[in-house]
């Protein structure tokens, strides 16, 4: 985990803290929709539980 922070240290100290924000959104949203996936693929109906 320290390596991430000094990551985005770096990244923020050149450009701002846009693309910082950016990548954290962009990990957020990924984040979700894997998480998503993982909670509705219970709900999917099997054919072969017969």
């Amino acid at each position: 985990m320290p390596h991430t922070a000094v990551l985005l240290a770096a990244v923020s100290e050149d450009q701002g803290p846009g693309n910082t924000l950016r990548v954290v959104l962009l990990v957020a949203l990924v984040g979700a929709a894997l998480l998503a996936w993982f909670l509705l693929r219970g709900y999917r109906n099997d054919d072969n539980s017969d």
